[in-house]
């Protein structure tokens, strides 16, 4: 060869790799990490829409929740009085006539004792508006008061000062019958059965 190319032996022609090359393979890479980017982003996606690792989730729920849930104790319910052991004293605080003697009758249909029948005393005398009231000793509240007011719904409790157990049920102007013996089971019912249980929320 001749001229600046030419070959003395001492000295070689600088050949430099084409630059196209180097172009290739800076967009191979980008083109690497823009693929993977996208697989990333695909996969968050998809977490979103799926609710992420559900098996995973669960097994963590599981974790956290105990294997069994203990059982609360009942709360031990208070034995409450049999109607025949409550002595019921019947007074008429309305202007209907036979009031009491009727009402009398209907309670001892239903085993409850019958004590003095009669009119109210002034201090109730047509002074009760609601369906009556019930008075007795304090001791009275969470016995005889709550058996009574089964039969009877929308009766106001008062206490006084008596040693006795008898229970006076004063009838007001609002009373018109009794509750049906099915409606006074349901309600003892209720009073005597505990509450069940709450659920495990897990």
């Amino acid at each position: 060869m001749g001229g600046k190319y030419r070959i003395t032996g001492d000295t070689y022609p600088r050949m430099r790799r084409p630059r196209h090359r180097r172009r290739l393979v800076l967009a191979g890479i980008g083109a690497v990490v823009a693929l993977g980017l996208a697989g990333w982003g695909t996969l968050q996606l998809i977490d979103v829409f799926t609710g992420g690792d559900k098996s995973a989730s669960a097994a963590d729920h599981k974790r956290d929740c105990p294997t069994s849930a203990p059982k609360p104790s009942a709360a031990p319910v208070k034995a409450l009085p049999k109607p025949a052991a409550i002595k019921v004293n019947v007074y008429n605080a309305t202007t209907r006539s036979g009031l009491a003697k009727a009402a009398a009758e209907e309670l001892k249909k239903r085993g409850f004792t019958i004590g003095e029948v009669g009119n109210a005393s002034k201090e109730y005398d047509k002074k009760v508006p609601g369906a009556g009231v019930l008075l007795g000793a304090p001791a009275a509240k969470n016995g005889s008061f709550t058996v009574l007011g089964t039969q009877l719904a929308g009766t106001v409790q008062k206490t006084d000062t008596r040693k006795t157990g008898e229970v006076d049920l004063i009838l007001g102007a609002k009373f018109k019958a009794f509750s049906t013996p099915q409606e006074a089971t349901a309600a003892m019912t209720a009073l005597t059965k505990p509450a069940p249980a709450p659920s495990p929320t897990c």
